[in-house]
């Protein structure tokens, strides 16, 4: 039995698991299908409705469990479509942020109080959005990355840790439909069901690990970063971009992604709804000469009328009439190290420090029963190694990790390791 089944044992053995049913895991356990324990609680779309979902979570005990639905593929932007929550005292509630587009009022009543989210970084800025945002937080998916679970989604977690099925196939659906269908709200209201029982039992599980204390600073961590700054140059982010090489392409890419964007802004659809990244990249390779020209490029096919072409050439047009002063650069200004595949040719003593450095991270996360990435980001380890430290003694590394970012668990746990990947690697 490998660590995480044993983990995932324990737990069921310790939390209580799920009653028999038809369906039986791979070692006997039974897996029993999620129900919600109230039935599926009415949408609330108005006023008075949020008012009293207000004073019920205001009034009730204990964390509270908060999830939300986007239209990720459908829609322009990441704006919620639905929010859940559930809270000792005050059951679960299902919220339309169409009809109620200021929480506020919600966020203020939980503040203080702990919100458990799964992956709360997806969640956080859509409602942050609309008025809500926690003092405190608990992750649940982080949470099972620390203790080493290696399926750390929603319905994996609550499977291996508390033996219930949750309903499968509502994820990627557009949460924009609106009545919303009985099924996808049952499968929005279970998803925050069992996030209490899933995060007490991964507490005691951190606790029984020696990691509690390094979630809760993750935890800390994720509930006190500021939002994200907007991308500069977010053309440049165009699936098979890399193909791209010349300005004058560049600047074609630039004005179909901008053409584009203002288009599904003004639509609210998905831009990759509006035009593909793989047309835009055909366009900037082939810069057509006239629309006709266009036409034969894979993603301006039959479908697409004369009024479609005639704005995506003019967008090549645009492209093609800027001086070369005015033509984007090759690429931005790296604001770190060079790719690491770079680095032999650049610096191949920071090459060979890199390489230790990383088998160093490898063998201590291995040993630690958690992901390298969660040890610490290869980007801090990249920074430190193109840049190390003059002496490369223990409290000089662990000054520049704390710098780039690195919380103090991570900090202690691969400062020595990372000294010694350094002293090997100068020798």
């Amino acid at each position: 039995m490998t660590d995480a089944q044993e983990t995932a044992a324990h737990l069921r053995t310790t939390t209580g698991g799920g009653p028999p049913d038809e369906e039986v895991s791979s070692d006997g356990l039974p897996i029993p299908l999620l129900e919600p324990r109230e039935g599926i609680p009415p949408v609330v779309a108005d006023a008075e409705a949020l008012a009293g979902v207000v004073a019920a979570f205001a009034a009730g005990t204990g964390p509270v469990a908060v999830d939300a639905e986007r239209a990720s593929g459908y829609r322009y932007g990441q704006r919620a479509y639905l929010v859940q929550l559930r809270r000792e005292g005050a059951g679960s509630a299902l919220i339309d942020p169409v009809g109620c587009p200021d929480l506020s009022a919600l966020g203020e009543a939980l503040s203080g109080t702990e919100w458990i989210l799964h992956a709360a970084t997806q969640d956080l800025p859509c409602l942050r959005e609309i008025g809500m945002a926690p003092t405190t937080l608990f992750d649940t998916e982080l949470a099972g990355r620390l203790a080493g679970f290696p399926r750390v989604g929603l319905g994996a977690m609550v499977e291996s840790v508390l033996g219930y099925q949750l309903e499968k196939g509502h994820s990627a659906v557009d949460w924009s439909t609106r009545p919303l269908p009985e099924p996808w709200l049952r499968y929005a209201a279970l998803d925050v069901e069992l996030l209490v029982d899933l995060r007490d039992a991964l507490e005691k599980e951190l606790d029984r690990q020696g990691k509690l204390e390094w979630a809760r600073q993750e935890f800390d961590a994720i509930a006190s970063a500021p939002p994200a700054p907007p991308r500069k140059d977010p053309w440049r982010r165009t699936s098979g971009m890399h193909k791209v090489r010349r300005r004058r392409q560049m600047a074609v890419v630039r004005e179909l992604w901008e053409a584009r964007d203002r288009i599904a802004q003004r639509r609210d659809v998905s831009p990759g709804k509006v035009l593909g990244d793989a047309a835009i990249v055909e366009a900037a390779l082939a810069v057509p000469a006239n629309v006709h020209a266009l036409s034969a490029l894979p993603g301006y096919g039959q479908r697409m009328g004369r009024r479609q072409l005639d704005q995506w050439m003019a967008a090549v047009d645009r492209a093609k009439a800027l001086p070369e002063s005015e033509l984007p650069q090759p690429g931005a200004a790296p604001s770190g190290p060079p790719p690491p595949r770079a680095w032999a040719d650049k610096d191949p003593a920071a090459a060979a420090r890199l390489s230790a450095a990383r088998a160093a991270v490898s063998e201590l996360a291995e040993g630690l029963n958690l992901p390298q990435e969660n040890l610490i980001t290869p980007d801090t380890v990249r920074r430190l190694c193109w840049e190390p430290p003059r002496n490369a003694d223990a409290d000089s590394v662990a000054e520049a990790l704390s710098g780039y970012g690195a919380r103090p668990w991570q900090v202690e746990q691969v400062t020595p390791a990372l000294v010694t990947a350094l002293r090997s690697a100068a020798s």
